[in-house]
């Protein structure tokens, strides 16, 4: 079991925190080091069983009632203090990422069940049951382009990247207004559309990276 690393989180990820509300910020931080750690998984596995045992761990652990896991691991650790209740959708978070490990190339089907499960866990920490649609459209589409573009630009297959980007796109033409208590998953899905319409380049990468943010952050969208 790992310790969790002093590297920062991503720079679009620091600028959407800043913009959380405070009461959503614990959880959506815990959210953004989790999905971290997994990632690091996967992308240091060579041996998908080895990394499906990995994540089977964390799946066993958040199964757990809080008294019966570990302490010592700061990311685990948090999740007792910011999810109380809400694993399942953590959970979510581990299935989607398993969908990484599969045979490459990465299939549609693959993506989308990869971007279900970490869609899931991202809006759970806004409150989303997992599952529930209806009310949430703006959280959805917001969440899909953010998760799409981030995927996109840290492939290294040309032809997954042109799917991922395809099929972030049909988000649509634009998203619809998230309210002021998810301006921070507003930015996120303002770069994530602008780096899928950039050929899925880094999100924060050329001068009107930060105005996209900003924009986002006082228009929710």
């Amino acid at each position: 079991m790992s310790k969790a690393s002093d590297e920062p989180l991503s720079t679009e990820v620091q600028i959407a925190l800043a913009h959380t509300q405070p009461s959503v910020r614990g959880a959506l931080t815990l959210f953004f080091e989790l999905d971290r750690r997994f990632a690091r998984i996967v992308a240091a596995t060579s041996e998908p069983m080895l990394g499906q045992m990995r994540l089977a761990w964390w799946r066993d652990m958040l199964g757990k009632p809080i008294d019966e896991r570990p302490t010592g691991d700061v990311v685990l650790d948090k999740i007792g203090e910011h999810w109380l209740t809400r694993e399942e959708a953590l959970i979510s978070l581990v299935d989607g990422w398993e969908q990484m490990l599969a045979e490459p190339p990465l299939t549609e089907d693959h993506a989308h069940l990869f971007v279900a499960g970490r869609q899931d866990a991202l809006l759970a920490a806004y409150g989303k049951p997992p599952g529930l649609i209806n009310g949430w459209e703006a959280y959805v589409a917001a969440a899909r382009y953010w998760i799409f573009a981030d995927l996109a630009s840290n492939v290294s297959s040309t032809e997954e990247r042109e799917l991922l980007i395809e099929l972030g796109m049909a988000n649509g033409k634009s998203s619809p207004r998230l309210p002021s208590g998810a301006r921070g998953l507003a930015v996120l899905g303002a770069l994530g559309r602008r780096s899928l319409k950039r050929g899925g380049r880094p999100m924060m990468e050329g001068r009107t990276a930060s105005i996209i943010a900003t924009r986002a952050a006082i228009l929710g969208r």
